[in-house]
């Protein structure tokens, strides 16, 4: 047999002996006691070994469900699961508990519980080492996330989780209207004007005391001035200028757009006086499609008008030689009758 092989073999079988040391250091002794699997578990926690917590108090929820713990391991259980990074299953059992315990005297803390695993959602593990900008990506988990902590703090003002929670709200916030005015400029850049003038204006009326206030109002300006509509972009202008003096979009008390509209062209383009040059942006609405489907019908149709043409010459050539006088083939000079 060849080395590797022995290898191989040898591999296999470590793995395999470490699994099953694994799998009898994670079994649950089936003659433990409620108290005693509680304090395990809790003992796993206190150690940060929370796979080995939730192998525990999952256990004592099954052996147990009406123990005096039973309730309590499935609050634990909804904090391990945010602990090993895991925000669907923390977010179902808070969910679960929240449903089985509405009147829980600590139910307040299944809400935070939930806001939090959708706070921490798309916050993976590059984000953590990274410089990632997160108000440009999808703001799915935080909207969810601030949602989540509105209700605790709705139905709990005085919760002792509710000033964080409060805390946590501005950050979303802030990020959320950030997210909307990203968007806004990627509607400018692609010129879909009614579209950006849109966002800039939810961002105004609906996240009042964010950052991105001033920016909502500079949006809407050049989108109503693309838009030639003068009397709203002079208003939004002149909201901006009262309440946003030192916006950068002002520069001598004049807006400066941030999309310049006069030559979009690549350097591609330029350089080849635009015999290069890629296709102009769609308008709103349109597709590259829509525009494939049309050609074609053309083609076809203008294809169609040129087989019609074709046949009805060829039967007036027919005709035309049907009208001739036609002569009989053994004497081409005598005509038939």
């Amino acid at each position: 047999m060849h080395l590797k092989h022995l290898l191989l073999i040898a591999t296999l079988a470590l793995i395999a002996a470490c699994g099953s040391k694994k799998e009898k250091e994670d079994a649950v002794d089936e003659n433990l006691s409620e108290t005693e699997l509680y304090q395990q578990a809790q003992t796993n926690i206190g150690n940060n070994d929370y796979n080995a917590a939730i192998t525990k108090l999952k256990a004592l929820e099954s052996r147990y469900p009406f123990g005096r713990y039973a309730e309590q391991a499935q609050l634990e259980l909804i904090y391990a699961y945010n602990k090993t990074q895991e925000p669907e299953a923390s977010r179902s059992a808070a969910e679960r508990f929240i449903r089985l315990h509405p009147q829980h005297p600590n139910v307040d803390y299944a809400y935070y519980l939930k806001g939090l695993a959708s706070f921490d959602q798309d916050r993976g593990m590059l984000s953590r080492f990274l410089p990632l900008d997160m108000t440009k990506r999808d703001p799915g988990a935080a909207r969810d996330s601030f949602n989540e902590f509105a209700q605790l703090t709705s139905r709990y003002p005085s919760s002792r989780y509710a000033p964080d929670a409060k805390a946590r709200m501005v950050y979303l916030r802030n990020l959320l209207a950030a997210y909307e005015i990203h968007v806004a400029h990627y509607y400018l850049k692609r010129e879909a004007y009614v579209a950006a003038a849109n966002r800039g204006r939810y961002v105004v009326e609906n996240m009042q005391e964010t950052p991105s206030v001033g920016d909502g109002l500079a949006v809407m300006v050049e989108a109503y001035q693309r838009l030639t509509l003068d009397e709203l972009a002079d208003t939004s202008l002149e909201t901006l200028k009262l309440n946003y003096p030192d916006h950068p979009s002002l520069q001598n008390g004049q807006f400066v757009p941030l999309e310049e509209e006069d030559d979009n062209r690549s350097w591609l383009g330029k350089a080849t006086l635009g015999l290069l040059e890629r296709a102009p942006p769609l308008p709103p609405g349109e597709t590259r499609a829509n525009q494939d489907v049309r050609r074609m019908y053309e083609e076809s149709r203008q294809e169609i008008r040129t087989e019609l043409k074709q046949g009805e010459a060829a039967k007036e050539d027919v005709e035309a030689a049907d009208r001739k006088p036609k002569r009989a083939w053994w004497n081409p000079f005598r005509l038939l009758d």
